[in-house]
């Protein structure tokens, strides 16, 4: 068997901006951007038309949304941006080193997470206490182009992680994300046919978890 984690308030926490639309639009004019007066608005509309449960890639929509105000900027400059709005500082959470270790004596371990910024996965894992050597796969939105709860995320970490979407345990905090799969591609009436395990931490907290794994058998 094998263990997705979700990231994100899961594994680690992190201090995230309180305006993101002020913190892209700083970066962008750093970097010589002309940043539009009403950059807030334009920033939280909607400007590409993406299927439900697709992952849009920030600098594409920093760049949409720079374009719907008459700004062409490079996508490079964009792109770079977005990265350095996003840097933050990592807590890793109690228990996050023990469940990861744990879980790698039961098979292959990843992390799925929901994550629309360049390389930030990989950067927070980085300052993060968690063993990275012990990850077998690290999958974000970004990376497989679509979102948790959407049946296509776990089936891209279920295949990073060579087994069947049935064999996969998904360990998360967001009910919303991580406790359920939403199969999009289905005519069916059931959403959560087939997909997952979910092991959500307000039923499994992190410390609990290497004795439920030991408990539940994953071999």
């Amino acid at each position: 068997m094998a263990v997705s984690f979700d990231l994100f308030g899961t594994l680690v926490d992190v201090d995230r901006s309180s305006d993101p639309a002020a913190a892209v639009a700083a970066a962008l004019s750093d970097r010589g951007v002309d940043v539009p007066d009403d950059w807030a608005s334009a920033y939280r509309e909607r400007h590409i038309d993406a299927p439900d449960g697709a992952a849009v890639p920030l600098p594409a929509h920093v760049s949409a949304a720079l374009a719907s105000r008459g700004v062409d900027a490079p996508g490079t400059a964009v792109r770079r941006a977005v990265v350095s709005a996003f840097d933050p500082a990592v807590e890793t959470r109690d228990g996050a080193v023990e469940a990861v270790r744990a879980a790698a004596d039961h098979g292959p371990v990843g992390v799925l997470s929901n994550c629309s910024v360049p390389h930030l996965a990989s950067r927070v894992l980085t300052r993060s206490a968690v063993d990275r050597e012990l990850l077998d796969a690290t999958v974000t939105s970004i990376g497989c182009g679509w979102r948790k709860p959407d049946r296509r995320a776990f089936a891209a970490a279920a295949r990073a992680l060579d087994v069947l979407i049935d064999a996969l345990y998904h360990v998360g905090d967001d009910p919303r994300t991580d406790g359920q799969v939403l199969d999009r591609e289905s005519t069916a009436d059931a959403p959560d046919t087939a997909g997952p395990t979910h092991v959500l931490l307000e039923d499994v907290p992190l410390h609990e978890l290497p004795a439920y794994m030991e408990g539940r058998a994953w071999d």
